[in-house]
């Protein structure tokens, strides 16, 4: 006799694999494939237009009928693993840049990475600007032992491909028809939520390497060190007094 967790197991896989031979039949009643079938195409729907809401530059340049295709392989790859509908696609981008159907796309995985991130900053955790009663102690703190604090609702994005500029002329409802030229050369890119909106940033090497440093928890010290690098004129007082009025930086320890 099979135990609840088993059939639910076995229900679960029919579902997301469109496949019913692994049921005990025996438990269900007569019109057991016919609710089955409602299962599968609403489960099926639902994940597929989650993704469509996340990635619609991707759906714009691949196509609705192709955009389908993938969805249904990704989501019997990668069954949703919460109850958050939310966080469903995360892997999305990582998934297309193995598609082998699409690997003559080389800038959609990144074109993707920045769709999801855009969906994950706007859904992150919200945090009060830097305090004005913590700046007098910022002032006096050597650079060599502080560690800034990045705003939670930030992530940092480096692709070699103008992924931006997909991003802006394949906005639902745009009527461009511009042709971007994926070799035209790549961005670094702050995506960063201001409010109810998100923004994206185009970033210079220094302040990437800076910005990138610090995110990884690096002292200012280091993380200057790289940016210079990348940099060699880089403004680091201009470059924190800037950062803390915007809120990409919230906090710092010693």
């Amino acid at each position: 006799m099979h135990s609840l967790h088993d059939l639910q197991a076995a229900f679960a896989r029919a579902v997301l694999e469109q496949d019913p031979s692994g049921i005990d039949w025996t438990v269900c009643g007569d019109d057991r494939q016919d609710r089955l079938a409602v299962y599968i195409g609403n489960t099926h729907h639902n994940l597929r237009e989650a993704l469509r809401a996340v990635y619609p530059v991707v759906d714009r340049l691949v196509g609705e009928p192709f955009f389908d295709y993938a969805a249904n392989r990704y989501i019997r790859d990668h069954p949703s693993q919460s109850g958050d509908i939310q966080r469903f696609g995360d892997s999305f981008p990582a998934f297309l840049d193995h598609f082998p159907p699409v690997a003559s796309l080389s800038y959609l995985a990144d074109t993707a990475t920045l769709e999801w991130l855009v969906h994950e900053v706007f859904h992150a955790a919200d945090h009060a600007p830097l305090p004005l009663s913590e700046l007098s102690s910022l002032a006096s703190a050597k650079c060599s032992t502080l560690r800034f604090r990045l705003h939670p609702a930030c992530r940092l994005l480096a692709s070699p491909f103008p992924v931006l500029r997909i991003w802006q002329v394949n906005q639902p409802g745009s009527q461009s028809d511009e042709s971007i030229d994926a070799s035209a050369g790549g961005d670094r890119l702050l995506v960063q939520r201001a409010g109810f909106a998100v923004n994206i940033q185009a970033l210079a090497a220094g302040e990437f390497a800076m910005l990138q440093a610090l995110r990884e928890g690096q002292t200012v010290d280091d993380a200057y060190e790289l940016a210079l690098r990348q940099a060699p004129a880089f403004a680091l007082g201009e470059f924190i007094e800037r950062r803390i009025l915007d809120s990409t930086i919230v906090g710092f320890a010693l």
